[in-house]
């Protein structure tokens, strides 16, 4: 039975938006609701019932009115949330436009930088002014290859406000991985500073922005903000301009373009396992009202609140934190890394900004504590009342470190969900207890449940996440996807009806969730999705390296990368090699694809029908055994990858 770690007081119960909610719940609708067990079972068993009572709650602005909340929630794929309802989410996150910050940005090593929320509002009149003046409208792609900054934020608001689709990488992608993105979606307009920092280092972004635009010819128009140089040369790029010279000099007010609310919001990219990512489409309502409920209710944000998460724009998280603006709450953004200049500088941040919600992943606690940092001992954390940690399982050591060496008294919120959905499937909760080792609670409105290999829903068990119930936040559909096939086999292809995300699982007897890791072959270390064909994108085309696979290794409470290859006769893996397929990855993709270990290996196992299988790799590594080796073509390569003594360092 998982140790009790933290248990809210009654004082702090009551003051809580979970509470307030719940009280306006049992008003509403004639219940007795007295803890979040109660409210859950009810926004499953009157889901639509819930979302309406949450979009009245959010107080979620609109020009007209919905004609229902959905169609058919037994529908999955295709369920239709709100139906007739127009409305901005631009508009719902500048509803606030007085003199309190509404966005604090600290680039690595440089001081703060601050914007009110009537400055954010008239910055982001001026940049909608000019991208209409580009001729932007709604459906239109804007893009962005740029660092966690306030301009990112600008125009992401700027493009939104129009009804335009927001799409973003974070500048440390390789320009194979950009293209793989992008060239898909055909975006009109790109926003890129002109570097980027990290780890004590600058880097140029403009020489990589000039080769992508070379298979990118959609685009019209590159807006380059000075970032590691305060005049930066926009003519290094094509059509290239600055961020203040585009900006218009004035505009007299910000017209929110109404869509329906379904209308295409953002496009999000699957890890790209078995081929180029999938571009998945979120919608309005679905992001804005989830969002909401996870961030107002689920992780308590009020407009007294700074809230910060460590994350690139590459990650969904960006998004996630970003819609506290339409809660009122101060943003905290930060981009870097995040032991620079020493092991505490994300907690020295914490301190001097008055940190109220840090966000951060499970292999970054992790590494806290094993550098020696005890932040409670060296800094003033008062203001501290929630920490959340996604990416990856947070381990039992890591959740006690939070509380010993952390904060005491404070809401330690595992959150998982994905970008599939924008959102979580579990998360924090600011009025029940806290756990080892579990995430406190399934969202409001999501019905999670375990599903054992009969397809049988278990609890206290081992199963496959699945979700039996639509909700708002799935996708609307997948570019390029004419009649639905990659959405569906992406989510549908074992349980139809039922969206079965890939994750294995264990609801506790708690009602809260414990997750064992991914139940597919998607990489996660450090909390970063990585697909793997990204990585045989890169290594296959070496003339040494005839064939290869790439699987995560459980090691030290995270994931690492590592990747066997099958070389050409006579070829030896120098060091030299090693290097070289490093530095490739490193620069086509991201930093964070490069394999911890390179081993070589003499055949690579793949399935009769000609597909890798890096799960029974895996597994193998792990010591465990395959079941199903009917399925293999070449059965006796799995006794290659037993008991290596290098996967023992």
């Amino acid at each position: 039975m998982s140790r009790l770690l933290w248990q809210p007081s009654a004082e702090r119960i009551k003051s809580t938006n979970m509470y307030d909610f719940l009280q306006q719940v049992n008003e509403l609708h004639g219940k007795d609701f007295s803890s979040y067990d109660h409210l859950y079972e009810w926004s499953i068993a009157e889901s639509p019932g819930f979302w309406a009572t949450l979009w009245d709650y959010g107080e979620v602005i609109h020009s007209r009115p919905y004609d229902q909340v959905v169609d058919d929630i037994t529908k999955m794929p295709g369920a239709r949330w709100f139906e007739g309802a127009q409305l901005n989410f631009a508009e719902n996150l500048l509803r606030y436009r007085d003199d309190c910050i509404a966005l604090s940005f600290k680039g690595e090593g440089q001081p703060t930088v601050n914007i009110t929320y009537a400055e954010l509002f008239r910055q982001v009149a001026r940049l909608a002014k000019s991208l209409r003046g580009l001729g932007i409208k709604p459906g239109d792609r804007v893009a962005a290859f740029m660092p966690n900054m306030i301009e990112t934020v600008v125009a992401m608001l700027a493009a939104t406000s129009i009804g335009a689709i927001w799409s973003s990488c974070s500048p440390d992608f390789g320009i194979k991985g950009v293209l793989d993105r992008f060239g898909q979606i055909e975006p009109r307009v790109l926003f890129t500073a002109n570097g980027y920092r990290y780890n004590g280092k600058e880097y140029d972004s403009l020489e990589r922005i000039a080769e992508i635009l070379r298979e990118l010819p959609t685009i019209e128009k590159v807006v380059v903000v000075p970032y590691t140089d305060p005049n930066p040369d926009p003519g290094r790029v094509p059509n290239g301009v600055l961020f203040q010279d585009f900006l218009a000099k004035e505009a007299a007010d910000l017209p929110f373009e109404q869509v329906p609310a379904n209308h295409p919001l953002y496009i999000m990219y699957s890890s790209g396992t078995t081929g180029v990512p999938k571009c998945i489409v979120h919608g309005v309502v679905g992001t804005l009202l989830q969002h909401i409920k996870e961030l107002q209710l689920h992780s308590d944000v009020t407009r007294e609140d700074t809230v910060f998460y460590f994350t690139t724009c590459g990650w969904m998280m960006w998004n996630w934190l970003v819609s506290s603006l339409a809660l009122g709450a101060r943003v905290m953004l930060y981009d870097g890394a995040p032991f620079y200049p020493d092991p505490s500088a994300m907690w020295q941040m914490a301190q001097d900004e008055g940190i109220s919600i840090f966000g951060t992943s499970a292999s970054y606690l992790a590494a806290l504590e094993k550098a020696g940092v005890k932040p409670e001992a060296s800094f003033d954390l008062t203001p501290l009342k929630a920490v959340l940690s996604t990416g990856s399982p947070l381990s039992v050591e890591s959740f006690e470190f939070v509380y010993r060496d952390i904060k005491e008294d404070i809401c330690l919120s595992s959150i998982s969900g994905g970008t599939d959905i924008i959102s979580c499937f579990a998360l924090g909760n600011p009025i029940g207890p806290v756990y080892a080792g579990e995430l406190q609670v399934r969202g409001l409105g999501m019905k999670v449940e375990a599903y054992d290999e009969a397809g049988n829903s278990v609890v206290e068990k081992k199963g496959e996440l699945v979700c039996t119930l639509s909700a708002p936040s799935m996708p609307v559909h997948f570019w390029n996807d004419p009649d639905g096939t990659k959405y569906h086999d992406a989510y549908f292809d074992v349980y139809p009806g039922v969206w079965r995300h890939g994750d294995y699982i264990e609801i506790t007897e708690h009602g809260g969730v414990i997750i064992y890791g991914r139940s597919d072959a998607t990489l996660n270390p450090g909390g970063v999705r990585i697909g793997t064909a990204e990585i045989y994108r890169q290594v296959e085309v070496m003339p040494e390296v005839v064939d290869s696979i790439v699987v995560g290794q459980d090691w030290e409470n995270d994931t690492r990368v590592v990747l066997f290859v099958k070389l050409r006769e006579r070829t030896l893996l120098t060091d030299e090699l090693v290097t070289r397929i490093k530095t490739t990855i490193r620069q086509n993709c991201s930093p964070r694809h490069v394999p911890a270990k390179i081993l070589r290996v003499d055949d690579i196992p793949y399935t009769i029908s000609g597909k890798k299988v890096e799960l029974a790799v895996r597994t193998v590594i792990h010591g465990q055994e395959v079941k199903n080796k009917d399925a293999l073509a070449n059965p006796e390569a799995l006794g290659l990858y037993v008991d290596l003594p290098e996967l023992q360092t």
